[in-house]
């Protein structure tokens, strides 16, 4: 750490510092408070979708016989081709919005399958766009979580070492430059008298 002046500039510099600070620290507090909230939504978010999975995978048990009916519903039946998202920003955290996705589904014969497949079709697709969303809102939650670590260490920097410090430089320069002003007095006045008693000789 630089060795500190102790001069008028030096204490200009050390109050201007101070009143940054102190402008910047109730908007880190803020944006720490929005980020801690958003976090919030997102893991009630994450919440949800397990729960609304749970529910779907409860009705796929009463399906786990047909399923089990040689070739006729397949892993592959069902592909993500495509993942739509946006980016949104909170608090300056640039996230992941899911959208939805596209399937391509595969070409079954419609006069040769049961009809539980066209049902058995859309409960997975439910049930893949619930992973999917689970996925880019557990990404937006990692992102949220590293700015809040990073606006936490920024408030406490401000908080606990710089505002304390800051204020401790200032009433160091305070106090020498008020002991300087007192001692030129001092010398002052003992000059005076002694340009008094020199007069008088």
């Amino acid at each position: 750490m630089a060795k500190l002046r102790l001069t008028k500039n030096e204490l200009k510099k050390q109050k201007d510092s101070l009143k940054m600070y102190k402008r910047y620290l109730p908007t880190l507090m803020l944006k720490k408070q929005q980020l801690q909230g958003e976090i919030r939504i997102t893991e009630l978010r994450l919440k949800e979708l397990h729960t609304e999975k749970e529910l779907l995978d409860e009705t796929f048990k009463s399906w786990i016989g047909v399923f089990g009916e040689k070739g006729i519903f397949t892993p592959d039946m069902i592909k993500v081709s495509s993942l739509k998202t946006t980016t949104g920003n909170i608090a300056g955290v640039s996230i992941p919005i899911f959208e939805g996705a596209n399937f391509t589904i595969a070409h079954y014969d419609l006069a040769r399958t049961p009809l539980w497949l066209d049902i058995a079709v859309e409960k997975m697709k439910q049930v893949v766009m619930l992973d999917l969303e689970a996925l880019i809102v557990e990404e937006q939650r990692k992102r949220l979580d590293k700015e809040l670590r990073v606006t936490t260490q920024r408030v406490n920097l401000f908080e606990k070492i710089k505002i304390p410090e800051t204020r401790g430089n200032i009433k160091k320069i305070q106090v020498y430059l008020g002991d300087q002003q007192t001692s030129a007095v001092v010398r002052g006045k003992i000059a005076k008298s002694g340009l008094e008693k020199a007069a008088k000789k």
